[in-house]
This record gives C-alpha cells, sequence and structure tokens, in this order.
C-alpha cells in the first residue's frame, strides 16, 4: 500500500541532506563543543556554521541565537527567562498578553503566570482566527511587560499581522515575542534591524517542523534584551542556556535552514500553495456539506482545515489511515484529547463542527500524485462514514422533505 503522508504540522521527515550533514556528528566527530582540544573544536566549528546558517534564514546576528531542545522549551524561555524578575509576590503585578487560539507551549505557561502573581490577558480571534490590532490596543496597560502571539496557528494555518502587534506592543514599552514554529521556512521572517519584523523581540522555531531533527530548536533573542535562564549550569549559549550542545541536531537544523533559505528564494511556497489548494478545492468540490476553517484568511502555503459534518474527525483519521492516508484532527500536542480544539472553539466554531474537522498539512515532499491519491480516498471515507451516521441520516431525510 502506498502510504501518503499529510501531517507535517506534526512533523517532518529528515531530508537525506539533512541526514548526511549530521551522521559524522554522532561517530567519527563526536566531541563536546565545549573542549578546548581538536575533537572539541571540530564540534565548535559544526554548531557555529549552523548558527551562521540560521541567522541568514531569519537576517539576524549568529549571537541572537539561542539553540535549545525545541519549541516547547524555547517558549517557555522566552516567558519565563524575560519575566523572572516580575514573579516576586510583593511586587507589583506586572501583565502579560497571549492569545486564546496559542500552542499549548504558550498557553500552560501563561496559566503557570497567573499562579505567579502576573496577570495574563488571553485576547479573542476573529471567526477567520486572525488577532486583529485593536484588541491588542485595548488590551495594552501601563504594566504590560510582554505580548506573545503566534505566527502561524498549528491547527488552521492563518497568520497573523505580527508586525503591527510587535510594532503596537513597542510603542507601548512591551516586549514582543512570537511562536513561529509553523511559519519558519514556510515563510521569510526578516528579523533584521530594518527588516518588517524588526519590532519582534524574541522569536520561537522547531527543527522538526522544517525537515530537521525531532529535539532541536532555538530561541531567538534580540540583542539588548534580558533574558535570564531557566536552566543552570553552565556558560553555554552565551550565559542563556545551560547544557552540553545537542551538535548532531544543531548541524541538522543548520543545514535544514540553508536548504530553507535556497526554497524560500524559489517557486517552492508557490508550488506547494498549488497543492494545498488542489487538495482543498477538490475536497469541497466533492464533499457536501464541508467547508474551510480559517478561509479568506492569509494561511501558510502548505496548510488547511477543513469540516465535514455530521462526522467525528478522529473516525475520519482512522478511515484514511487504513487506506494508507496519515493526517490529524489537530495539534499532535492533544492526540487523543476529548475536548473540542480551543483553537477552533475560540472562532467560533461549535463543539460538533470542531470535533468534525480535519487538519491536512502538506510538505516541500508532497507530490501531485499524493494529492490526486489523497482526492480519490478522502471523499469516499466521508461518504461512508455518513452512511453510518445517525445524524446525516437525520440531515438527508429532513432536506429531502
Amino acid at each position: 500500500m502506498q502510504r501518503i503522508y499529510m501531517d507535517a504540522n506534526a512533523t517532518t521527515p529528515l531530508l537525506p541532506e539533512v541526514y548526511e550533514a549530521m551522521r559524522p556528528f554522532w561517530i567519527e566527530h563526536f566531541g563536546n563543543a565545549s573542549s578546548i582540544h581538536q575533537h572539541g573544536q571540530h564540534a565548535r566549528a559544526a554548531v557555529d556554521h549552523a548558527r551562521d546558517a540560521i541567522a541568514r534564514l531569519f537576517h539576524c546576528r549568529a549571537s541572537e541565537i539561542v539553540f535549545t531542545s525545541g519549541g516547547t522549551e524555547s517558549d517557555n524561555l522566552a516567558l519565563f527567562g524575560t519575566l523572572t524578575s516580575e514573579l516576586s509576590p510583593t511586587k507589583e503585578k506586572t501583565h502579560v498578553i497571549t492569545t486564546s487560539i496559542e500552542h499549548h507551549a504558550i498557553l500552560h505557561a501563561a496559566e503557570s503566570l497567573e499562579h505567579r502573581n502576573i496577570d495574563v490577558t488571553f485576547l479573542p480571534c476573529t471567526a477567520q482566527g486572525i488577532i486583529e490590532p485593536a484588541e491588542l490596543i485595548g488590551a495594552i496597560r501601563p504594566n504590560t511587560k510582554l505580548v506573545s502571539v503566534m505566527f502561524a496557528n498549528n491547527e488552521t494555518g492563518v497568520v497573523q499581522p505580527i508586525a503591527a502587534l510587535a510594532a503596537i506592543a513597542h510603542a507601548a514599552g512591551a516586549l514582543f515575542h512570537t511562536d513561529a514554529v509553523q511559519a519558519a521556512g514556510k515563510l521569510p521572517l526578516d528579523l533584521g534591524p530594518h527588516g518588517p519584523l524588526k519590532d519582534v523581540d524574541l522569536l520561537t522555531i522547531s527543527g522538526h517542523k522544517m525537515h530537521a531533527p525531532k529535539g532541536v530548536g532555538i530561541l531567538f533573542v534580540r540583542r539588548n534584551v534580558r533574558l535570564n535562564p531557566m536552566m543552570h549550569g553552565g556558560s553555554h549559549e552565551r550565559q542563556r542556556r545551560a547544557g552540553t550542545e545537542n551538535v548532531a541536531g544543531i548541524v541538522g537544523l543548520g543545514k535544514a535552514a540553508e536548504i530553507a533559505t535556497a526554497w524560500l528564494s524559489t517557486e517552492g511556497p508557490a508550488k506547494l500553495a498549488a497543492l494545498r489548494d488542489r487538495l482543498e478545492q477538490g475536497i469541497l468540490a466533492q464533499v457536501p456539506e464541508a467547508g474551510v476553517n480559517g478561509a479568506g484568511a492569509p494561511r501558510v502555503a502548505n496548510t488547511t482545515n477543513i469540516y465535514f459534518d455530521h462526522i467525528e474527525a478522529e473516525a475520519l483519521v482512522i478511515a484514511l489511515d487504513l487506506k494508507g492516508l496519515s493526517v490529524s484532527g489537530g495539534s499532535a500536542c492533544q492526540s487523543g484529547a476529548t475536548e473540542p480544539s480551543h483553537v477552533l472553539t475560540a472562532m467560533g466554531l461549535t463543539s460538533t463542527r470542531a470535533r468534525a474537522s480535519i487538519r491536512f498539512s502538506l510538505s516541500k515532499l508532497t507530490t501531485e500524485e499524493e494529492v490526486d491519491r489523497a482526492l480519490e480516498l478522502i471523499p469516499a471515507a466521508v461518504a461512508h462514514l455518513r452512511e453510518l451516521s445517525p445524524t446525516w441520516q437525520q440531515h438527508a431525510v429532513a432536506t429531502e422533505a
């Protein structure tokens, strides 16, 4: 059976070029990058090369790149690292703003901050899943210290007006962080001092969402932003993140960044968006009572989130998996959750429709043939499940009447 993978927002396959770049650093070049002998210095040079490659992708200084274990650590480091001095119960309360549609790495960290004498505001979104600048302006207070807004949503792919939101935060004297895990490698992200993202102070990425390995990520920390470490034990990463560097992982992320830099300069993003649109339009043309969550909003090129009324998403995910197509009902971090997606309900979807929504996320490895095969499998699977659905049968009778 031909297996088709359309769950790239959960994780991406390691590119062969990335694997080949990493391979020597597991066996031949195993040195600790903090050691001064030849083995260590070879590892240090590889880490520095990767840091430079990532800095080129984001048009920032290499010294502004902090290597971490991935997106969750980077998000937590952004919040707790900038607010450590504000956590004292004796101080006047500090205020933080985030949104109702963030990844749980931000939401749960924000909830923890609330238990540590910090006020947190969760901004609502529009029906399209967009955080409007006016909402942020209305939420800003004199004691607002940090604003954190996801760049591209992991469930819907909707892209936020990050440049405008960051400028609002800066005008109010607050720092601005964005979780760009689903944007990195898919959108041009210019963090340079004169670039469109010049007001972004902190930015998160995760390697395994852009064809690098799991277990490595970065936090961009703009020059002059004070960041207190969450872990202690060494002076690694300019004293911002203690712990021996994951050299092979860092090398892989650096290679993936080089590949992404080249891909973004080609027709790659446009071709990927065309494949996504072909899939999306093909589904809507063949399946009644279906629609796109976030339709009309700007989205990353690889993602579509579609509701199929009168079925359960979990049943459709399983049915498609049995036919060789891997998709998702939402965030991989919430797999098995019984609650409907917090992102979709924040957009105004009913619990029933949210539970009937499927995320299709392609990668740069997805082919036209795979999209065409998916367009054979999906309508048939939906039709079969609806035949078994009492609500679909009731709807059909009501429609005929």
